[in-house]
């Protein structure tokens, strides 16, 4: 492990220092080193006004099935609030065209996801699902890109199962207090003050009658498989993700004792049973199904240290994949599973990168970078621009957000390689 990388894990502990020590050092190395805004075959493909363009999230694609067209979403601004009261448009861009059509706008999103808008399945060609806030609550809207008619459904969807059937969803209010940039302002938190509150922070929504039933409650979580830790700290869930058969998902359980931090990752039914702990050794990020019961997953493990791994769902069976990479990054298999999609965060010269890796190359050396993009001072901590890169429906491309032009922009780039 680095030196920075280790002073980076001793700074998780007190994020407030660590913003301040970042931004610091950053600004010093910065001012230092020679400027580069991109490098790579890089190309945008949302509007270049004066707006900011987006799409959201890692683990969603903004592609329809067929290629033909992409989701993006636009504001007047994206650095000031990480969850803006301001409507956000909703978009869909012919890529063959380059035309733009404006489908709808939401006042339930964030700078980090959006407003969760994804192409609905089993087709993810006609309809597309996303999150709203009408009559004074939060709920999710599905709109048939080819007749212009919207179903409305009483909750917001947070994961969607491939099958177009049934969708998974939490509090947003109470994500937004414990996670500034991933869930919605436009209500007040009511368990803001409460450590552990009453009821459930997990549902399951039926998306064709719009029923929605609680799958799991907060009690049940923190009494679940307990660490002395999470006696009188704060509790929230986040980052669910369902399996691609749609018969499990995985969701990130987090609890806060002052500033320090503590992450663990469990798996679940979709129908509430059989609650598995999967990793539990203080620190775990971001995750991907690569499989129905594998799971790729940045995280520590206390006896290899922080780093990508892939675990077994339901088993204490995991691998350390490439072991020259201790960065946190935003993963995700190509559709055939050969090969692993992800990115850096902002380098002592604010640089990123989107990079493929193939699970044979054991250190992780022979990572292919697709693009190293600038990454400006004013969108950062709540408000950064992640990349999230995310790959096409036939696996030949990748799509990642980016603001090295000055705003956040939406752009493709092909499976080669910087030079």
């Amino acid at each position: 492990m680095g030196i920075e990388q280790a002073v980076n894990n001793q700074l998780n502990k007190i994020p407030g220092v660590k913003r301040v020590v970042k931004r610091c050092y950053q600004g010093i190395l910065y001012a230092l080193s020679p400027k580069v805004k991109v490098e790579g075959d890089v190309r945008c493909v949302s509007p270049q006004d004066d707006r900011d363009y987006f799409f959201g999230y890692y683990d969603k694609s903004p592609w329809s099935s067929n290629g033909r067209y992409m989701l993006c979403m636009a504001a007047e601004e994206t650095w000031s609030q990480p969850a803006p009261d301001a409507p956000l448009d909703i978009l869909i861009v012919d890529v063959e065209s380059g035309v733009t059509r404006r489908i709808a706008d939401s006042r339930a999103w964030n700078v980090q996801q959006g407003c969760m808008a994804q192409w609905l399945g089993p087709d993810f060609n006609s309809e597309v699902i996303y999150n709203d806030f009408r009559e004074g609550a939060y709920c999710s809207v599905i709109y048939n890109i080819d007749t212009d008619r919207e179903r409305l459904l009483p909750q917001p969807v947070y994961a969607v199962t491939n099958d177009g059937t049934t969708a998974l969803t939490l509090d947003f209010g109470r994500l937004h207090t414990f996670r500034p940039g991933y869930g919605y302002s436009s209500l007040p938190d009511s368990t803001k003050e409460v450590k552990v509150p009453e009821g459930f922070c997990v549902w399951r929504v039926d998306l064709c009658s719009g029923e929605c039933t609680g799958l799991l409650s907060y009690d049940q979580i923190v009494s679940f498989e307990p660490r002395g830790e999470m006696r009188g700290a704060f509790h929230k869930v986040n980052h669910i993700m369902v399996n691609p058969c749609g018969n499990r998902f995985m969701f990130l359980h987090r609890w806060f004792c002052g500033q320090r931090k503590y992450s663990r990752l469990l798996t679940c039914d979709l129908d509430g049973e059989n609650l598995y702990c999967l990793s539990d050794d203080d620190m775990v990020s971001h995750c991907y199904w690569k499989s129905d019961s594998e799971i790729i997953a940045f995280e520590n493990k206390r006896d290899y240290g922080h780093g990508y791994y892939l675990m077994k769902d339901l088993t204490s069976d995991y691998k350390r994949l490439w072991e020259a990479l201790d960065n946190d990054g935003h993963p995700s298999y190509s559709p055939d599973r050969s090969h692993v999609l992800t990115d850096t965060y902002p380098d002592r010269r604010r640089l990123s990168e989107v990079k493929v890796l193939e699970e044979g190359d054991v250190t992780g050396k022979e990572a292919r970078v697709v693009a190293r993009v600038f990454s400006p001072f004013r969108y950062d901590n709540d408000t950064r621009c992640d990349l999230h890169p995310r790959w096409s429906p036939d696996g030949r491309s990748v799509c990642f957000d980016a603001a090295f032009e000055g705003r956040r922009r939406l752009y493709v780039a092909p499976i080669g390689e910087v030079r």
